[in-house]
């Protein structure tokens, strides 16, 4: 897939805000600084299209951004950042969960882990929840040229033996670096052939 046209649409706190659900839809969501802006940005081809900062936690909203005219690039808040109090968490959570149970137009959840990290609880249980609640979800391992090649698939391999201890298959993974644009083709790839099931509302 080659993206022609990314634009910004909206910012939403609650799911009334957002779009119409006439578009296939994919959200990106993870910890806090994990590299998700930098990784949509490296998607699009557009530098500025979501806001990067040294500050975690920037992102607020759900936020809707067009591509090609077809479908929504989603930029969910992330999770985990302990600066912020445990009142705006708590409502952060809920807008989330909220968003992805009501969304039938949301074709999958694309969870971001950096790849340097250890398996971490929120993420697990984040992972968990999904599965519970029977949300089609992808594995996007961000800042991959932060390692060694084979360090890459040791991590990997560490990342799914962990998974496999509560699942019993593992969901799709795509290996990334934002910098190099590792992986974008794989994303994109994903998207395109996704996009393919998704029906259109009457």
């Amino acid at each position: 897939m080659k993206i022609k046209y990314a634009n910004y649409v909206t910012s939403s706190v609650t799911l009334n805000q957002c779009p119409p659900h006439d578009k296939a839809e994919y959200a990106f969501i993870g910890r806090s600084n994990v590299g998700k802006s930098s990784l949509i940005n490296s998607l699009t081809g557009y530098k500025k299209l979501a806001k990067t900062s040294g500050s975690p936690g920037k992102t607020i909203t759900v936020n809707h951004f067009i591509i090609n005219n077809e479908w929504y690039l989603v930029d969910l808040p992330g999770y985990g950042y302990a600066k912020r109090s445990k009142t705006e968490r708590a409502k952060w959570s809920k807008m989330i969960k909220t968003y992805i149970l009501g969304r039938d137009n949301l074709l999958t959840i694309f969870v971001l882990l950096d790849i340097r990290h250890e398996p971490q609880k929120n993420d697990l249980e984040f992972i968990d929840w999904l599965g519970i609640s029977n949300i089609p979800f992808a594995i996007i391992f961000t800042k991959a040229d932060k390692v060694k090649p084979l360090q890459k698939t040791q991590l990997v391999e560490a990342y799914s033996k962990k998974l496999l201890e509560n699942w019993e298959e593992l969901p799709p993974m795509i290996v990334t670096s934002a910098t190099k644009h590792e992986g974008r083709d794989e994303v994109l790839n994903f998207v395109e052939e996704t996009n393919k099931i998704f029906i259109k509302p009457y």
